[in-house]
């Protein structure tokens, strides 16, 4: 695997790989990777040669009171498990080599980055849009994998790759869990013993609502307050927010209709958790996809 830390040569790799002929795929992380981050490299070596992993911890999506500083960063350990899974290529940029001296370009998705994560979090997705528009660029990927645990995230790109006619088809790929049915996260490893235990009710209280739906209930407001019912039973847990929206829009609805998503942001202690859980309509019924 042949590890690149620089712009111009990150560039010259991915262009050489399309101008040979070959499927370029790209698996953008912050690193601190684990099953799930594994998961997507997998989905992409199904369907792309080269792969191409990067690992960049990005400051313009941390607000100034968010953990940044202490964001778990094990680079080592990373590059040893997609050693073992045999990417291609590691890209690992420094902040001075994505953000030079003068850096005044962002990118804005308006709507959906205000939204939800986007109203707790003022200009995240101003940052998360700017370092994947950039990595695009670079790498100039035909797909990219994401996963469905950062929902909002991967419509977000969807939207922006749409609108500014990008050449990257964005790939969603499932929620990988913990054996409780936690979403795996590399904030995980910030939690207390008692804080994962309490956490794992996030998966709890969207098994109750799947339950709930299977059972006939279609009011979205009703299976909202299951969520949060169930989640307020945990005296360690925190709620920012527990609904059920439109997965194209994010916006709240009534009663489920279409495709939707139960979304949770929930407080652990200090550590901010989310999850969801798909809401599909095939063949006239409701397919639910924790």
């Amino acid at each position: 695997m042949e590890t690149i830390h620089t712009l111009e040569w990150m560039k010259q790799v991915a262009r050489q790989a399309r101008a040979d002929g070959r499927l370029v795929g790209l698996v953008p992380t912050m690193g601190a990777l684990h099953e799930g981050h594994l998961s997507l490299i997998r989905a992409a070596q199904q369907q792309c040669s080269p792969v191409i992993a990067s690992i960049f911890v990005n400051p313009t999506q941390f607000a100034p009171n968010e953990d940044l500083e202490k964001y778990p960063r094990q680079m080592e350990a990373d590059r040893a498990a997609l050693e073992e899974l045999r990417v291609d290529t590691l890209f690992a940029p420094t902040a001075k080599e994505m953000y030079p001296e003068g850096f005044g370009t962002y990118v804005t998705v308006e709507g959906l980055s205000t939204r939800l994560e986007g109203k707790s979090r003022p200009g995240h997705f101003r940052g998360v849009s700017t370092v994947v528009l950039k990595l695009f660029e670079i790498v100039q990927p035909h797909c990219a994998f994401f996963g469905r645990k950062d929902a909002q995230q991967a419509r977000i790109i969807r939207q922006m790759a749409t609108d500014l006619n990008l050449d990257t088809r964005v790939v969603t790929c499932p929620i990988v869990r913990e054996a409780d049915g936690l979403a795996m996260s590399s904030r995980n490893a910030y939690l207390k013993p008692e804080e994962r235990r309490a956490a794992a009710a996030l998966y709890r209280a969207l098994d109750k609502a799947r339950k709930e739906i299977a059972a006939g209930e279609r009011d979205a407001l009703r299976l909202a307050g299951v969520l949060r019912r169930v989640l307020g039973e945990e005296k360690l847990l925190s709620v920012d927010y527990a609904e059920i929206v439109d997965a194209d829009t994010f916006e709240s609805v009534t009663r489920l209709r279409r495709n939707c998503l139960a979304v949770l942001a929930v407080f652990a202690g200090k550590t901010r958790l989310i999850d969801n859980m798909a809401i599909e309509e095939k063949e006239g019924e409701l397919v639910v996809t924790l």
